[in-house]
């Protein structure tokens, strides 16, 4: 609905059921019972809006949702299967493991360029055939190494 209501005053059952490709009654069904739960305002032929609460929860919920669409794409995965799977995946993921997730994304959209061994992820994904490691980069990962301990 989050994403229905954007650009429009209100959103309507039909609206959310050519959305969904559910039955307009069973979209009345579960706008009587997000209003009830305080989620959206809701008038019958009236269409809905979301609430403050309703909004709060829409936003975390597309944050989840496009933080993972953007991890699987990340990882050279194809764009409809990525967010049909961050649907699934939002869905069952432990809130530290979604933690992270967001983090990672975050960290690697700080980045200036494309991290080199994001690059080299996503050619192995594709192809399946894994290059290997130039050796400046292996210097580089052994030097870090000798640091930390």
């Amino acid at each position: 609905m989050y994403g229905l209501q954007k650009g429009k005053e209100k959103v309507h059952t039909n609206d959310v059921a050519t959305a969904l490709n559910i039955n307009p009654a069973s979209v009345t069904e579960i706008f009587q019972k997000l209003s009830k739960e305080g989620y959206i305002h809701y008038e019958k032929y009236n269409g809905a809006t979301l609430t403050e609460k309703g909004k709060r929860i829409a936003k975390k919920t597309r944050k989840r949702h496009d933080s993972l669409t953007e991890f699987l794409l990340l990882l050279g995965v194809d764009e409809k299967i990525a967010d049909e799977d961050a649907c699934e995946m939002e869905h069952i993921l432990h809130k530290n493991t979604m933690d992270a997730v967001i983090k990672f994304v975050e960290l690697v959209n700080q980045c200036k360029d494309t991290p080199f061994w994001l690059e080299r992820l996503k050619r192995y994904v594709q192809t399946g055939e894994l290059d290997k490691c130039p050796d400046e980069l292996v210097k580089i990962c052994l030097d870090h190494s000798k640091k930390q301990n």
